[in-house]
């Protein structure tokens, strides 16, 4: 069972008033040499011989420069380093994996703040009899599905094992059941979080609401998440796998996807993505040094009926047909994802439609002959659960939250591309991105999904009319802005 955290200070909320005369009489390094006893975790200084490490995204790209960095061993640690930047006049970023982090580090935007790094915080709790789990700042969502996989439970998870559960669900959160579910922000039934007044508090929709509604979807602008209790889903088996053929034949399956797409249940969800790989040894023999179109989907119905909707796609005659019945867990491979940091340049946009001229824009700017600089360009299908009254109205079905700052999107599709930002590709790179999305504006949707925006952004263009609601709501609970995020509401 979760053992609820109190609305009021907790017990690292003493300590910091016990030493508070202390700390105002003491220059910043000695103030910091005293939190680093206090700290179950540690401080780390420019200098120190772990620095870098400590200082690192998972993107090895961004250089993220921090004037301080904490690694948090428990949630007093989290408490008392809120308590900390406030008190010295330091903001204080909270960070999991590094994941998204480039607008973060962008311009120094962290020359002044402590970098808090909550990934050594990984406890899972799985409630198998209400189909919920309580899982701890920086938990993946590997442990979240090892966990639940054995009483026959599967969460709303990330493409990756590596994601961090945190940051993708106050992003949205969109899986590979998103389409019948909704996303994950949906799901949350209850938030642990400091706030930059120093109060640890567990907030729900009965307590703190505008607060609760706020952090489900509108990004970590808002406190520093210290747990997260959300829905799981009896689901033990799922039809998945990917579908590939040769790069030349893109314009002709991404047409043929992209029609299929409309057509689908809820219950399919998928991507179609066109891959240019390097020749490596750890890739597999049927990816190294290719170039290559696939389609990857998942089907929560059974193998048959799978097979029935995707009759329409293997018409097209794959080389590769991986699709199977697997357990959940296995979804955590299926996108292919590099299985640690690696350096890479990326961003995203999200389209209202996907008509034919839309898809030759599409395979023009990324297809064969292109001489694109992107290693991957991917399109998601939306919709379904996803859909803002969608998610509404399954919320009220299902006795659920009223859904948070993002529902879901007026948009039927997601765009991401990336590249490895290797030497001398910073152009090229650049050259590749700006091509695809001039391409692809036409179709644009009017908002933006947080957890694909690699680069700076309006917050406008995440939450539209919410965004004011947001705003007034940072007012009150962080007008010093003590709490800084990657992609802050203004």
């Amino acid at each position: 069972m979760n053992t609820p955290v109190p609305s009021a200070p907790s017990v690292a909320a003493a300590t910091l008033e016990a030493s508070a005369a202390d700390l105002a009489t003491l220059s910043l390094r000695e103030a910091l040499a005293l939190l680093d006893e206090q700290l179950d975790g540690r401080v780390h200084l420019s200098g120190d011989p772990d620095w870098d490490d400590a200082r690192a995204a998972w993107n090895l790209d961004v250089d993220q420069r921090p004037a301080v960095v904490v690694t948090a061993r428990s949630t007093e640690d989290l408490v008392r380093t809120v308590g900390f930047g406030a008190r010295y006049g330091l903001a204080v970023a909270p960070q999991g994996t590094g994941h998204n982090a480039g607008p973060l580090a962008a311009d120094n935007g962290l020359a002044d703040a402590i970098l808090l790094r909550t990934h050594e915080l990984r406890g899972v709790e799985i409630d198998a009899r209400r189909r919920t789990a309580r899982v701890e700042a920086g938990a993946l969502w590997g442990d979240v599905v090892a966990a639940a996989a054995p009483h026959g439970l599967a969460a709303l998870a990330g493409s990756s094992h590596d994601v961090g559960v945190v940051g993708y669900t106050l992003g949205g959160g969109v899986s590979w059941l998103a389409r019948t579910h909704g996303l994950a922000a949906n799901q949350v039934l209850a938030v642990e979080i400091v706030t930059a007044d120093g109060r640890h508090r567990r907030i729900d929709e009965e307590h703190d609401s505008e607060l609760f509604w706020a952090v489900r979807g509108g990004g970590g602008d808002f406190g520093v998440v210290t747990a997260l209790e959300f829905r799981l889903f009896p689901i033990t088996e799922v039809v998945a796998g990917m579908l590939l053929w040769p790069v030349e034949r893109a314009d002709e399956v991404a047409t043929a996807w992209a029609d299929w797409t409309n057509t689908v249940p809820d219950a399919v969800q998928s991507v179609v993505r066109i891959m240019h790989l390097p020749p490596l040894p750890e890739l597999p023999p049927f990816l190294s040094g290719r170039s290559v179109v696939i389609v990857e989907a998942v089907v929560l119905d059974s193998p048959a009926r799978a097979d029935e909707l995707l009759a329409p796609l293997r018409a097209l005659a794959p080389e590769l047909d991986t699709v199977h019945p697997q357990a959940p867990a296995e979804l955590l491979a299926l996108h292919m994802d590099p299985p640690g940091p690696v350096p890479g340049r990326g961003d995203g946009m999200m389209l209202r439609e996907l008509p034919a001229a839309a898809v030759r824009a599409f395979v023009d700017a990324v297809g064969a002959g292109s001489g694109t600089a992107l290693f991957t360009t991917e399109i998601r299908h939306l919709g379904g659960a996803v859909e803002p009254d969608a998610a509404v109205q399954r919320s009220a079905e299902l006795g659920l939250p009223v859904p948070g700052a993002t529902a879901g999107f007026e948009a039927n599709y997601l765009v991401f591309a990336g590249a490895m930002a290797m030497p001398g590709a910073d152009e090229a790179i650049a050259r590749s991105l700006g091509r695809l999305f001039s391409k692809i504006e036409p179709w644009r949707a009017p908002e933006e999904y947080l957890n694909f925006a690699e680069q700076r952004r309006d917050a406008a263009q995440f939450f539209g009319g919410r965004l004011a609601r947001l705003r007034a709501l940072k007012r009150a609970v962080d007008p010093t802005r003590v709490i800084r995020s990657n992609h802050p509401v203004g």
